[in-house]
């Protein structure tokens, strides 16, 4: 289904915390720490406005249960394959249109560094064009 003017509707998911496994030091793939995730998923939202009934629109409950599980079970050397990865998980739902998945570490073991760093990646549903 493609993005039109008609179906710009955005559901955002931000602030999203879990301990995981991703980063090219030994001391990450075996201490882990903790990533913030932040979602947003583009998709036609009137049908659900108007029934207001959860089977009309995307659950996000079943996609953060996938995320928790990626998060505490893979391991990634690098944040982007992170990232690609949520955003497959993000794409899922057919409804979905396009989404964007910015993950960010918070705390990165860099020598007298204090900031975060995060990837942002954006990418439409594979059947849009």
């Amino acid at each position: 289904m493609p993005l039109s003017e008609s179906s710009i509707d955005c559901l955002h998911l931000s602030g999203i915390r879990y301990y995981g496994y991703t980063g090219a030091l030994p001391e990450e793939q075996i201490l882990g720490q903790w990533f913030e995730i932040d979602i947003k998923l583009w998709f036609d939202m009137a049908q659900a406005a108007a029934s207001d009934r959860l089977e009309d629109t995307v659950d996000y409950r079943p996609l953060l249960q996938a995320i928790e599980q990626l998060m505490q079970q893979q391991r990634f050397q690098l944040i982007e394959t992170l990232a690609a990865e949520i955003l497959k998980l993000c794409l899922a739902p057919p409804q979905v249109q396009r989404a964007a998945v910015r993950v960010t570490k918070l705390a990165p073991p860099v020598p007298n560094f204090t900031g975060q760093i995060s990837v942002e990646m954006v990418r439409p549903h594979a059947e849009s064009p």
